[in-house]
């Protein structure tokens, strides 16, 4: 902060200016509270906290570095707690001595200019990587880990909306639950590396043989749900069969080339009913998938509100 500070000035700077010494773990600055000082660090190392002085620290203050004249310029509270690291020697300079260094040295002006532009790109670059952060969790929790696809927890969310919206404008919403047939047996005798990239097989194949506005999640295990907006049960079946067909034909290999006998998916197909709540929606395409495969599997069945009522 010094650099370029005529002589004279840096003279009447120490004649001025506190000498103090800090134990290491002592509270330099408190955060909360006003300190009308800036301290320039001769020895040693601090260390800047959040929430509390025993908290991780966020950032480390070296020898030659100063700390606390953000406050000296907006006259605002301390964000943050400043705690010596190990033994450290400062000089403190007061606000009178601050502002009158700022007034006769133009170095020292443009090296205040300086180090606040600096620590705002520092501030700016965290608060870019805390927003990338941020959408990698959201991400990370709307989006299954294996399969690439929707989760349940978005499942549950998007469903709970689409519902309540279809029903106030009396539109048409279907939506189909599906198993692959036999995936138990399948990971219990080609193991589970195989059983996961069948997952991700019949996840990518299902996204890739609906249409846009058709939504599909991996609602737990080896089942998914697919959603079909605006569509009644009629044409939700006949997009059930496509995507039924497709994996039925699909060809399985590991990475390493080694090959893996097809498997095959049991559906069951449902519409929105009038009044009806969305756990009652799957309740009906569950049923559905049931009797599908009760009749021998590799199909798709169609459910109705009346089914409840056996139920």
């Amino acid at each position: 902060m010094l650099e370029g500070v005529g002589l004279t000035a840096r003279r009447e700077l120490l004649a001025t200016a506190a000498r103090r010494v800090l134990a290491p773990g002592e509270v330099l600055i408190e955060q909360g509270k006003r300190h009308a000082r800036m301290f320039l660090l001769l020895r040693g190392a601090l260390s800047v906290h959040l929430d509390s002085p025993t908290a991780d620290p966020v950032a480390t203050i070296e020898a030659g570095e100063t700390v606390g004249e953000l406050s000296l310029l907006d006259g605002s509270e301390a964000s943050a707690f400043v705690v010596a690291k190990e033994k450290a020697r400062l000089l403190e300079v007061g606000e009178d001595a601050f502002w009158q260094l700022t007034n006769v040295s133009h170095a020292f002006a443009v090296n205040l200019l300086v180090k606040t532009a600096a620590r705002l790109r520092a501030n700016n670059a965290t608060v870019s990587q805390n927003v990338q952060k941020r959408r990698q969790y959201e991400r990370a929790a709307m989006f299954d880990g294996l399969t690439g696809i929707h989760n349940r927890r978005w499942l549950d969310e998007t469903l709970s909306r689409m519902v309540r919206r279809h029903q106030g404008e009396r539109g048409k919403l279907s939506l189909s639950l599906i198993d692959i047939d036999h995936f138990k047996s399948f990971n219990d005798t080609y193991g589970h590396a195989a059983g996961d990239h069948v997952l991700t097989v019949v996840a990518s194949t299902l996204s890739g043989n609906l249409r846009p506005t058709d939504l599909v999640a991996r609602f737990g295990g080896e089942e998914f749900v697919i959603i079909f907006p605006d569509t009644d049960v009629e044409l939700a079946q006949v997009a059930a069969e496509r995507v039924r067909e497709a994996i039925s034909k699909e060809k399985l290999a590991m990475p390493d080339g080694t090959e893996l006998p097809s498997v095959t998916i049991s559906m069951g197909v449902s519409q929105l009913a009038d009044g009806q709540s969305v756990p009652e929606l799957l309740k009906v395409a569950d049923m559905a998938m049931y009797r599908a495969k009760q009749a021998g599997r590799n199909r798709v069945m169609v459910g109705d509100a009346s089914d409840l009522e056996g139920a």
